[in-house]
């Protein structure tokens, strides 16, 4: 499919997630050649009308040129013109109707079983054709249209309600030993993620105030829970964060006792092999807190980016050690690490050994800007795409810069259910 038509899919999304009837569209659509039996099966299976709206914008994506215009004739057949009308003016120039109706026509092999879901071959034919010079056909028109054979829904599933477990850890008080200076504006962050994360189907628990040992205690727990009846698992770390010295993956947090964890050690507490119920499920990490000590002032640019100077007076960082010029100035706060196993994301406030902020006021920079994303995207668009919409939105806040960052190594898209 053409970049043009893929961005105005893109640009569409959210009206058609809300608007678009998928039930009236699985038999034209497996008629016509766009989708095989078995991935209108996969893609009703996926839950909720909206869901399956999501998952079949998402899969139109792969089904090479003559998808666009086959489905913008599908959607004016089924009485949703105004959607067709929609995503061919995001296109910018009109579309053309296709040319030929394909159906598909799957070739069944001597000898060979094959049961829902499995790939097998499928061949291509126009009305009237016979099932040899069909799948000849095939061939020439996955050359030159860009049809590919059919593929495995590369989208994590999430039926479960709760979906899964959310751990929120908030470290505001820190003992005077420590020499780590209370964390205003964390708990306004953390009501934030509390409701945002209620609201996305998760069983939340908040714990406040734990000294690293107990963090540490926290998470094994979770970890040796049995997730077998969930979808996924979530952990939200605010705090005091630093760099530390690692194998695999930079820095650390605080426990109110000003001892360190490192986030490679956090993480791993999940993989495959130290959680097995949790094995090919998401497993999703947001921390907020420092990377380092590094304030970064930006370069410029031709386009100067907004400024926001607004709260300049109460914004902190968690950064730990840091002597800030004037007392009222941003805090520093934590990096993310990830291990290399599958399924995990780790995503964290700040570029490694630079600060990141957080306003006395209205919370950290990241949270505020994460908890607006969810709100108005997370219907519609995976994480990885709303992380980007993070990382711009925080990146031109401020005189002093952040810019939010994850490690991925998630297999699948990951869309959150809502209420």
């Amino acid at each position: 499919m053409e970049e043009e038509r893929r961005r105005a899919l893109r640009r569409g999304r959210v009206r058609l997630v809300e608007e678009l009837r998928p039930e009236v569209l699985w038999g034209p659509l497996q008629e016509r050649g766009v989708f095989t039996r078995a991935m209108v099966e996969d893609m009703q299976s996926t839950g909720t009308r909206r869901e399956q709206a999501r998952q079949l914008v998402t899969d139109l994506e792969t089904r090479g040129k003559q998808a666009f215009p086959i489905f913008l004739s599908i959607l004016r057949d089924t009485g949703q013109g105004q959607l067709a009308d929609m995503l061919e003016e995001g296109c910018g120039s009109p579309v053309s109707a296709p040319p030929l109706e394909l159906r598909p026509v799957q070739l069944e092999l001597r000898g060979e079983q094959r049961g829902r879901g499995e790939q097998g071959f499928f061949a291509w034919q126009s009305a009237g054709l016979g099932a040899a010079r069909g799948f000849l056909l095939a061939v020439g028109r996955q050359l030159a249209d860009g049809l590919s054979l059919p593929c495995v829904c590369q989208v994590y599933q999430l039926r479960a309600d709760p979906c899964g477990h959310c751990l929120i850890f908030n470290n505001v008080t820190f003992s005077r030993d420590s020499g780590l200076s209370a964390r205003a504006g964390s708990d306004i962050d953390c009501e934030k993620l509390e409701k945002r994360f209620k609201s996305l189907c998760f069983r939340v628990r908040t714990l406040r105030d734990l000294k690293a040992q107990e963090i540490d205690l926290e998470l094994r727990k979770l970890a040796r829970l049995d997730h077998s009846a969930l979808d996924c698992c979530l952990v939200v770390i605010l705090s005091h964060g630093c760099q530390t010295s690692h194998i695999q993956f930079p820095g650390g947090i605080y426990g109110t006792d000003g001892k360190t964890i490192p986030i490679e050690k956090i993480v791993n507490y999940f993989n495959g092999s130290q959680c097995p119920s949790l094995r090919g499920k998401p497993k999703l990490f947001f921390i907020q807190a420092c990377g380092g000590e590094q304030k970064d002032q930006g370069f410029e640019v031709d386009l100067e980016s907004p400024q926001d100077e607004t709260c300049q007076g109460s914004v902190e960082s968690d950064a730990i050690p840091f002597q800030a010029p004037s007392g009222n100035l941003d805090e520093l706060d934590a990096t993310a690490s990830l291990p290399t196993p599958g399924d995990i994301l780790v995503s964290y406030s700040t570029f490694p050994g630079f600060v990141s902020w957080r306003d006395k006021v209205s919370g950290s920079w990241y949270v505020e800007t994460l908890d607006s994303v969810l709100e108005h995207y997370a219907r519609s668009e995976d994480l990885l795409t709303m992380l980007v919409q993070v990382s711009n939105a925080v990146s031109a806040k401020g005189r002093y810069k952040q810019i939010p960052g994850c490690f991925n190594f998630l297999r699948k898209k990951f869309y959150f259910m809502c209420k």
